[in-house]
């Protein structure tokens, strides 16, 4: 058997190729075994109490003692259960247009939360004529919707699920903290593809929340997510070149940074190579009886590098499923920075809804002209952005523009400085100009409804940024966004029903069809296609 790489309970590197038992042992030695050990441990808890020793030590012996006997019990669990099955199978077994017959048990490693243990179990060989392969499957094996991945899909799960929280070897460096042995940061890159490739259809079919407000609130923003390059990806997936060993790690690395040949980015280069997501947040308020909107309520969020009309087009089907479809009666409402794209789409998919431009953005706009005008720092110019910020919340936008349009012909076209002066006063003057009817903010605030993005900001930072916008980090699209959308279905608190749902369609179809299946992939799905593309 392959050897699988493990941390100890002090975060070393081990190997475990062994499980506890390679002899086949019946249901009732198992048995017996397990009472046995049961027994080991009540002995164990008098021995310790009785040498007085601290509760530290004691609980430290015990650990691998539970373990032993967890171990123990599952290899009782799953010869009963290879009895159960191997009993009620013909002498030939049909699935769809193939046929089986029984074949003699074979053994098995399974890597589960305890550690890894071996057992038994009845093979169906497929009956075919000489010469076309076989592709044979374990009914014990489907029935309890064990995968061909040699790991038990609690323990697949779960290190998956720490692997949307941090990174890949940290996620199993700490699993090597509580447990006998994890999967490998390679397994675990290949589970979460396997996961991802059932984010899309969880997605269209999760359940709608219940409770719902009146009110809907839909924000939308983007932020880059560091990738490789097609130079990097070249390297990356090329033949590694053979390297002499070296007297030391501190040797090898001055000897890798020797005549290396780096190219110097010039001025305006970025070096992130940044692709963007798009981040939705969704959430309900309730009308209280005094007015006031109460809430969040069922806040969800979603993310994907597909283009921004996807994410759209995400929120209009949810929009429908939770009750807000096409010329409802009911307040949506969406904020956004400003984004022309964005803005382009709301109008076709939410036509009635209540598109706002985001409060704080325009602020920062309004700092950027009167920087233009009065010096950085001056109280003058704290005066004046206050002064527009008073007339942008009491609902005179268009005197802000006017103010904007008037300093803007109060500056020469000639002059040093004044085409930079020019040019931003300008932007900015054209930008609330353009986007005037989504600054209503003293109505928004007379309906109490929202007028800022700092929900969907803040999701883009934990849920984003925390992850996949560290030093170093180079993503593939395709595979950040299997490990994104996980993340996604975290944060909305779905991932056990999630989990669950991905486990028994792979369940399912093995005992349909007789397939093994495999959750790790190495091969992650395209990004989702707008449906104007799919159309």
């Amino acid at each position: 058997m392959p050897q699988i790489s493990d941390c100890d309970r002090q975060g070393k590197p081990k190997r475990l190729n062994v499980a506890d038992d390679e002899r086949r042992r019946s249901a009732d030695e198992l048995a017996t075994d397990v009472r046995s050990r049961a027994e080991e441990l009540v002995a164990f808890a008098r021995r310790e109490a009785g040498r007085s020793r601290t509760f530290e030590a004691f609980e430290k012996g015990l650990i691998p003692l539970v373990f032993t006997l967890a171990r123990t019990v599952i290899m009782l669990f799953l010869e009963v259960a290879e009895q159960r099955v191997a009993e009620g199978l013909p002498g030939r077994v049909v699935k769809g247009d193939r046929t089986f017959r029984i074949a003699p048990a074979q053994g098995r490693n399974l890597m589960t939360w305890f550690g890894l243990v071996r057992y038994w179990r009845t093979y169906l060989r497929e009956v075919v004529p000489n010469g076309q392969p076989r592709h044979g499957f374990h009914p014990l094996d489907a029935a309890l919707g064990l995968c061909s991945d040699r790991f038990s899909p609690h323990l697949m799960a779960t290190a998956v699920r720490m692997a949307t929280r941090m990174s890949f070897g940290a996620a199993c460096q700490v699993l090597g903290w509580f447990m006998e042995a994890v999967p490998s940061t390679e397994v675990v890159q290949a589970a979460v593809i396997g996961y991802g490739r059932h984010t899309q259809e969880w997605f269209a079919t999760a359940p709608v929340p219940e409770g719902d407000g009146e009110v809907l609130v839909i924000m939308i923003d983007s932020k880059g997510a560091p990738t490789a390059t097609e130079e990097e990806l070249r390297k990356r997936r090329g033949k590694r070149p053979k390297r002499r060993k070296a007297a030391s790690p501190r040797h090898r690395g001055r000897k890798n940074r020797q005549r290396r040949t780096k190219r110097r980015r010039k001025k305006g280069d970025k070096s992130k190579n940044a692709k963007m997501a798009t981040m939705v947040v969704m959430y309900t308020l309730r009308r209280s009886s005094n007015g006031l909107l109460l809430g969040p309520l069922n806040k969800r969020y979603y993310a994907s590098f597909a283009p921004k009309r996807h994410a759209v087009e995400y929120a209009r089907r949810e929009a429908t499923r939770r009750g807000f479809p096409p010329g409802t009666g009911k307040t949506v409402q969406l904020v956004t920075d400003g984004d022309n794209d964005l803005a382009r789409y709301i109008a076709e998919l939410f036509p009635k809804a209540i598109h706002t431009i985001d409060v704080m953005h325009v602020v920062e706009k309004l700092w950027e002209a009167g920087s233009s005008i009065h010096r950085e720092g001056s109280q003058e110019l704290a005066t004046w952005v206050e002064q527009q910020c008073d007339a942008l919340y009491g609902g005179r936008v268009g005197q802000v523009a006017a103010e904007l349009s008037r300093q803007l012909a109060a500056v020469p076209k000639t002059g040093p400085g004044n085409k930079w002066r020019r040019q931003k006063l300008d932007d900015v003057q054209k930008y609330i100009e353009k986007r005037q009817s989504s600054m209503n903010y003293a109505e928004l605030m007379a309906a109490d409804l929202e007028l800022g993005s700092g929900p969907v900001e803040g999701a883009i930072k934990s849920i984003i940024g925390h992850r996949m916008d560290h030093g170093g980090m180079r993503w593939i699209k395709e595979r950040a966004e299997a490990l994104l959308q996980l993340r996604c279905i975290d944060a909305n608190g779905q991932w056990e029903p999630f989990v669950d749902g991905v486990h028994e369609r792979q369940r399912a179809a093995a005992l349909k069809t007789g397939v093994r299946p495999k959750l790790q992939q190495r091969q992650a799905n395209a990004l989702p296609q707008i449906q104007a593309e799919a159309a």
